[in-house]
């Protein structure tokens, strides 16, 4: 099972060539960059640990790619996002966030239906021990 959050989740997982590439178009148009981690990627859970500082002022993708080096090193199995943050006046926004390193296992979640009053229908993601093949 595959984690699918942010943008190019449903895509093959991104080379360092191609991250680079997405960091270099965050720069270029001003976006603050930085990296998160996490080993709980439930969909709510919006708050990622920050590895860091936001990076302001960068001008080449190469301080962000070391600083993603050092982290993926420290929480090899954990999930790492990257985020580009536009605060010019009128956005001040996350414009893109990508997962560019995921755990050995991924989590495993379930979409539990749940009937209520007036004939509604509620659901609820529920985190799921991880199901391992039998040998």
């Amino acid at each position: 099972m595959k984690l699918t959050q942010g943008c190019f989740s449903f895509l093959p997982d991104l080379t360092d060539d191609q991250i680079t590439k997405q960091v270099q178009y965050c720069l270029a148009n001003g976006w603050a960059v930085n990296i998160e981690f996490t080993d709980d990627p439930h969909p709510r859970n919006t708050y990622w640990e920050m590895w860091g500082l936001p990076m302001f002022d960068l001008q080449d993708a190469a301080g962000v790619m070391m600083e993603l080096a050092e982290c993926r090193r420290v929480y090899d199995n954990s999930y790492i996002r990257i985020s580009g943050f536009d605060s010019s006046h009128g956005w001040e926004s996350v414009r893109i966030s990508f997962i560019v390193n995921r755990p050995k296992q991924e989590a495993e979640f379930e979409l539990v239906r749940q009937e209520v009053a007036g004939r509604a229908i509620r659901f609820t993601t529920v985190r799921r021990a991880p199901q391992h093949a039998s040998t």
